[in-house]
């Protein structure tokens, strides 16, 4: 599930109607670039691979260069694939903390022309909270970027994000460009991105949908553009063009039925002067039930449906077999050929549909399909065997190869190139939005994590999948909690929002797990965050609705098979266990800025030191390792707080002003106190920090090449390995550092 992740109130700078362009930088290295920190030291930056996890919108493949394609995803920025290597390179990783809301791309767009140049529209929200879009250009394949702010806001995580492309370079005109938006109708800008305005001429008006235009096709050598705020009556038009770049009209003749549908995605077959269309319900990904695909003459004006299978009949089982369409493709070398994707298919399983006659006959390739989905083993979700997918609305059809198609998910990208057999085409490519981190003291795994769409992970090798897949028994899509008793690693927990019960715990580090044996019947709707005290005798549980609304948190000491309230816990806040003392929890009231503690290992919490801050601040509460009582508390926008003495007092640290997250790791040698790091801002930039003197002094280790955007979640060093830091990012998966020697 792909909803809004982010209440951000980040503001990017405005702009009056049109902005000039800034020179940003990007990423050259398709793997690691050392980042040089502030001491002269240098830091090597990867991802911890997974691979995907997350929505890809888009897919692109470049028409002049054989091998050269791009992609675009909800929140995890942009890449390109370089076929030779056989991965995808990140392109915007350069935006940092007070850009996050660009992460999300709206659109790309290329210049069949002139190869090296790219486009992207990025926005992830057009909330009023949100931040307004940008473009970004570049003449190198996004090596490099110059950068355009907007005075719109663009939408790339908001429903309808799988339509598109919603950017073109005008067929025309290389130097002409077209943007679609959600609210603002269609943007023009003439010199290449640098600067943009409404386009004179459009006549669709916005309405509340958010859809507004839902994507730019070039036809010859005019453009089209679907339209999603079509109010449903006979004779509304969701498709109109231009053919001079001035004057638009409707197009005339749009099939019956389609007014009360959005226009998803078009694909133009330039032999036989054909434009395939593809409709649903809803703009999706979620809430499609109805759809169709139609194609015009353009030639004549001559529309034919070419609807594959009419959603609405019913499975084996007697289930309605609903479904929109979404992606559409067409074989550039092929007249007649191209292939479509159903999306929203949750009875029958989605499929892509491939005719070769232009519409007449259709072939659903998921039929034939032989998975191998070896290198990302947690694809088959508990199961015996992978789905062929969901959320199918990127598709697309190699110009240089037939046979080769690729096709997003809401997990992944899958690729074939003899059309039965499938595997992920998705190495470099990690978009997982993460939520919980453990390194663990002990054991093969140096890495746990919890993100919110594929639950939590045990990762054997840093440089592979794990081999397990997701946790299973239950499986969870979205981790809310993952806690290691210190005394004892073996034993760890886990909470999440699933099906079949939402919290389990492991024996055995985390590479099997077994389900609670009972739950408090708050934990179905809103689970929360769970701690284990040091021996792993006691279990901690707070539930927090995803609306906000906190419950009562809820107590076990017999491994989840009975539990009871805890009335003195505060509401809502997240469990802290003491790493050396099992009889000691701790837990951070946030409404009214008051340390408790306990203990009685759990059973009743009193307060201890008030007056800190309060609010709808970001807060962390987190316990040095090894060390009874000595306690952190990082507070966005109000630095960064400690006590030695269990709560009962705190004094601020005077190094940093803001803290966001903060983590331990291994100490350096010769330091007898555990490597602090941070995400916090030390002077006028927000950036991931190191100190080895107990926060008196910090150390840059991330540079401006490699930023991800929002990295407020949660950060943890490697107690077994000096330098070593994960972190956890909201669309880019798990980043880790380490130092180059």
């Amino acid at each position: 599930m792909r909803t809004p992740r982010l209440s951000r109130r980040a503001v990017l700078a405005g702009s009056a109607a049109t902005v000039a362009a800034t020179a940003v930088s990007g990423v050259v290295s398709p793997v690691a670039v050392a980042a040089p920190a502030a001491d002269g030291s240098a830091y090597r930056w990867r991802n911890v691979v997974v691979g995907g996890t997350g929505f890809v919108t888009g897919v692109l493949f470049h028409p002049s260069v054989r091998g050269l394609a791009y992609a675009r995803t909800d929140i995890g920025g942009a890449y390109r694939w370089d076929d030779r290597a056989g991965r995808w390179t990140p392109l915007t990783d350069h935006l940092g903390w007070d850009d996050w809301n660009l992460l999300g791309v709206e659109a790309i767009a290329v210049d069949p022309a002139h190869p090296g140049r790219v486009y992207l529209a990025l926005g992830t929200y057009a909330q009023s909270w949100a931040g307004n879009g940008a473009v970004l250009r570049s003449e190198d394949r996004g090596a490099t970027w110059s950068r355009a702010d907007l005075d719109v806001k663009l939408g790339a995580n908001e429903d309808g994000r799988g339509a598109g492309e919603r950017l073109l370079v005008d067929p025309r005109d290389s130097d002409t460009l077209w943007l679609g938006t959600r609210h603002d109708g269609l943007l023009k800008s003439t010199d290449r991105g640098a600067t943009w305005a409404a386009a004179s001429g459009f006549p669709a008006k916005p309405s509340a949908s958010g859809q507004g235009v839902v994507f730019l096709v070039a036809v010859g050598r005019a453009v089209y553009a679907g339209w999603g705020d079509g109010d449903g009556t006979s004779g509304t038009a969701n498709l109109y063009r231009t053919a001079d770049g001035t004057a638009w009209e409707a197009v005339p003749g749009q099939p019956s039925g389609t007014a009360a549908k959005v226009p998803i995605r078009a694909a133009y077959d330039t032999h036989t002067r054909e434009l395939y269309v593809t409709y649903a319900n809803a703009p999706g990904p979620n809430g499609q039930s109805d759809g169709s695909v139609h194609k015009l003459r353009t030639a004549t004006g001559k529309w034919a449906d070419v609807t594959p299978v009419k959603p609405g009949g019913t499975t084996g089982d007697g289930s309605a077999d609903t479904f929109g369409y979404g992606g559409v493709a067409v074989d550039a070398r092929r007249p007649g050929t191209l292939a479509v994707s159903t999306n929203n298919r949750w009875a029958d399983v989605d499929t892509v549909y491939r005719t070769t006659n232009g519409g007449r006959t259709w072939t659903s390739l998921k039929d034939a399909a032989v998975f191998d989905v070896s290198e990302t083993p947690y694809l088959k979700w508990g199961d015996d065997k992978p789905k062929f997918g969901w959320w199918i609305q990127a598709l697309a059809v190699d110009p240089y190869d037939s046979k080769h198609i690729v096709y997003g998910t809401g997990a992944t990208l899958y690729g074939t190139r003899d059309l039965k057999r499938w595997a992920p085409q998705i190495r470099g490519l990690e978009e997982a939005s993460v939520v919980q981190l453990v390194s663990p003291p002990a054991g093969e795994a140096h890495l746990l994590s919890g993100s919110r769409d594929i639950g939590v992970m045990y990762h054997e090798r840093l440089t592979a999948s794990p081999a397990r897949g997701m946790a299973t028994n239950p499986v969870s899509g979205s981790a809310t909690g993952l806690a290691q008793a210190t005394a004892k690693p073996s034993y760890v927990v886990r909470a999440g929002w699933g099906d079949n019960g939402n919290g389990a715990y492991s024996n055995d580090g985390g590479q099997t797990w077994a389900p609670f044996e009972a739950q408090p019947d708050i934990a179905k709707d809103a689970p929360g965050p769970i701690a284990t005290n040091a021996d792993g005798s006691a279990l901690l549980w707070s539930f927090v609705h995803w609306d906000g609304t906190k419950y009562a948190a809820h107590r076990s000491t017999d491994n989840g098979t009975t539990w009871s309230e805890i009335s003195s816990f505060p509401k809502g806040a997240t469990p802290v266990a003491d790493p050396a003392d099992p009889t000691l929890f701790y837990a951070y009231d946030t409404d009214t800025g008051t340390l408790l503690a306990s203990t009685d290992s759990g059973r009743s919490f009193t307060a201890r030191a008030g007056g800190l801050p309060s609010g709808d601040a970001q807060f962390k509460l987190v316990a040095a390792p090894g060390r009874s009582g000595d306690l952190w508390l990082s507070v966005k926008w109000n630095g960064l707080y400690r006590s030695t003495d269990g709560g009962v007092s705190f004094s601020k640290v005077a190094s940093c002003w803001a803290s966001y997250t903060l983590g331990f790791g291994r100490a350096a040698d010769g330091a007898d106190y555990p490597a602090i790091y941070q995400v916090g801002s030390t002077d006028t930039i927000t950036a991931v920090y190191r100190s080895d003197d107990e926060a008196k002094t910090w150390t840059r280790i991330n540079d401006d090449a490699h930023q991800w955007g929002w990295t407020g979640e949660v950060i943890v060093g490697d107690p077994r390995v000096y330098g070593r830091v994960y972190l956890a990012t909201n669309g880019r998966g798990i980043q880790y550092g380490e130092p180059v020697r």
